[in-house]
């Protein structure tokens, strides 16, 4: 199927139906990663992803189709890959931008590089590659949540690492004082997320991830603390 936009406005090209194919799977692939994303907590999620990757697939299709119209043989000829190639630097700078350090931890790597693969995601399907573009969102799942486990576990044996969540009243300086314990204990925090934050009940809960020797009893040293009402670990079940 073949629809012809003739007219000054557009350019006279000829374009078919696998174009908006294309278009349509690098949105719909793209939006699976930002569903795992966003499921995941994390900032750049469901909209980000597609909006990433379904421009991505836009700018090569344009790339790939765009100029037909002022092309002629011996006289004006384009690199298809020319526009497409600016991608790859853009999507660095948005990248670069998600990437903060705090306290000597990196947080983000994961997060941009996500936005670099809807990027490549919606390339390949603005390429017509659209098995390589599944089989990139198959091994995405596979690395954020098989390997998400995998990696915990090896932390924790090679490296001393625990991840908990603390519970505790807003207010009472609770987190400085988890912080301040965990340097006079040489534990090296690698992790913060606020999961939640309810003003109405006054409780606050994070997720820390901390390495280093003698962790075993980190949970019983932050449970003592005033103010705090729970420490678990991050595999156990909270109401």
């Amino acid at each position: 199927m073949q629809i012809w936009l003739a007219g000054p406005l557009l350019g006279g090209e000829v374009q078919d139906a696998r174009h908006l194919v294309e278009l349509l799977a690098a949105f719909g692939l793209t939006a699976l990663i930002g569903l795992e994303r966003t499921v995941q907590g994390k900032s750049a999620g469901l909209r980000t992803q597609t909006i990433v990757g379904t421009s991505a697939a836009l700018i090569m299709l344009v790339s790939k189709y765009g100029f037909g119209d002022v092309l002629h043989a011996g006289s004006i000829v384009l690199d298809p890959s020319r526009v497409a190639a600016q991608i790859v630097s853009g999507i660095g700078f948005l990248g670069a931008g998600l990437i903060i350090t705090r306290r000597g931890a990196v947080h983000g790597l994961t997060t941009a590089a996500a936005v670099w693969e809807s990027a490549a995601v919606g390339m390949a399907a603005g390429a017509g590659l659209l098995l390589l573009a599944i089989a990139v969102v198959v091994l995405h799942f596979i690395s954020a949540l098989a390997f998400n486990t995998v990696e915990r576990q090896l932390a924790a044996k090679l490296r001393g690492t625990t991840r908990v969540h603390i519970i505790y009243e807003n207010g009472r300086g609770v987190l400085r004082e988890v912080l301040r314990i965990s340097g006079q204990q040489n534990w090296q925090l690698t992790e913060l997320d606020a999961d939640a934050y309810d003003i109405d009940d006054g409780e606050v809960r994070v997720t820390m991830t901390l390495s280093g020797n003698k962790m075993g009893n980190a949970r019983d040293v932050f449970a003592e603390l005033d103010g705090v009402i729970a420490v678990l670990r991050a595999d156990e079940e909270t109401d």
